[in-house]
């Protein structure tokens, strides 16, 4: 009989990069904040992280998304009319101008243009208030238990309002979304404009910390005087994003720093190394075994003074009954600490495996079940 692979292999993890000595816990001059790791949704230091303040222009952040998730599908060009004309800071569009519907995400997350999110808003969904329901439906399905919005720009009203811990939900969400990702890491970006025909123009990046910090992968920056200064960053090292925001923080730059400082030192991302490729047995497919290997796509952050307390336990089934697909999820790479698991990183298969569809015999089926 060939071998059945055991349900439960255990290795000690000692794994994560290197710190030389521990931090405080950070200290911010914002209103609230949090530091909140993508990873796991677990918020890793925190200060009024359920208080419902104003946002500003980080509302953009879900502006933008919605945005370029509609755009997709239909990148449609966007006449800018006169009902798109908003106050403050402005991506500069004239009434008559046209550009696709992809650029008033860039002047949204570049230039902070009120203009634009009227536009997409008024595009998309016909009026700022229809586009406002889209915008809480989706905060909904994101948990965003605490914020409610009314306009696309950010712009003061009494009734729009998010928190620090629902704002990291939301950037965490962003992330995971190809363009969004692509356009809030630049530090700049051209807008071809449909017309005028030979308008181009290149808009800076205003969030100062893609220069400041290393590691830092996007963001957007909010400012009004009921606000007061907000900021919604991510940064990733060693396999681990974190995501900071800050609410009516007048040393927002530094605090943000700070709060990346304290966070990568005090956490370590956990990597299933020595753990590549893992035989299995298969059942009643068109081969007999086939390999399983650890998903990329996810990561287990464990506080780094308990690195070397953490065990990882590799979860098998005996065998795979055929059919199964590429990148399917056989079993699982559990890591735990004192027996408790603290995250878990499929173990995927590395191709396509048919089913068998030859007529057998009882006998012959069960030995194949088997592996005889």
């Amino acid at each position: 009989m060939k071998r059945l692979l055991s349900v439960l292999m255990i290795f000690s993890v000692l794994f994560g990069f290197a710190v030389t000595a521990k931090a405080e816990e950070v200290q911010t001059s914002a209103r609230a904040f949090v530091l909140y790791c993508s990873d796991n949704g677990e918020v890793l230091s925190a200060k009024s992280p359920d208080e419902r303040l104003p946002m500003a222009s980080t509302t953009k952040i879900m502006t933008a998304l919605i945005t370029l998730e509609c755009a997709a599908q239909d990148n449609r060009i966007v006449e800018f009319t006169g009902e798109m004309t908003a106050e403050g800071s402005s991506m500069y569009l004239k009434v008559g101008e046209k550009v696709r519907l992809s650029d008033l995400a860039v002047g949204m997350m570049m230039q902070s243009g009120n203009d634009a999110a009227n536009a997409a808003a008024i595009a998309i969904d016909g009026s700022i208030k229809a586009f406002a329901k889209r915008m809480n439906r989706r905060a909904e399905e994101l948990g965003m238990k605490n914020t409610h919005f009314v306009t696309p720009s950010g712009l003061n009203d009494e009734a729009h309002f998010s928190t620090a811990r629902d704002m990291a939900k939301l950037m965490a969400a962003a992330l995971t979304n190809d363009s969004f990702r692509k356009l809030t890491a630049k530090r700049s970006e051209t807008v071809s404009f449909i017309s005028p025909r030979n308008k181009r123009v290149t808009y800076p990046n205003h969030n100062r910390l893609l220069s400041l910090y290393e590691g830092c992968i996007g963001g957007k920056t909010g400012y009004t005087m009921t606000a007061g200064r907000c900021l919604v960053t991510a940064a990733k090292r060693g396999g681990m994003t974190l995501i900071a925001v800050t609410l009516d923080d007048r040393d927002d730059w530094d605090d943000h720093c700070a709060l990346y400082d304290y966070g990568f030192s005090q956490y370590t991302a956990i990597a299933p190394e020595g753990i590549c490729r893992i035989r299995i047995d298969v059942a009643g497919g068109t081969t007999d075994e086939t390999v399983v290997v650890p998903s990329k796509d996810k990561t287990v952050i464990v506080p780094l003074e308990k690195r070397k307390k953490v065990k990882a336990v590799i979860k098998l089934p005996p065998f795979l009954y055929a059919p199964a697909e590429k990148d399917m999820p056989v079993g699982c790479i559990a890591y735990c600490i004192d027996g408790r698991t603290i995250g878990e990183i499929p173990l995927i298969c590395i191709e396509d495996i048919a089913y068998d569809s030859r007529k057998r015999g009882f006998f012959e089926y069960i030995a194949d079940v088997l592996n005889l």
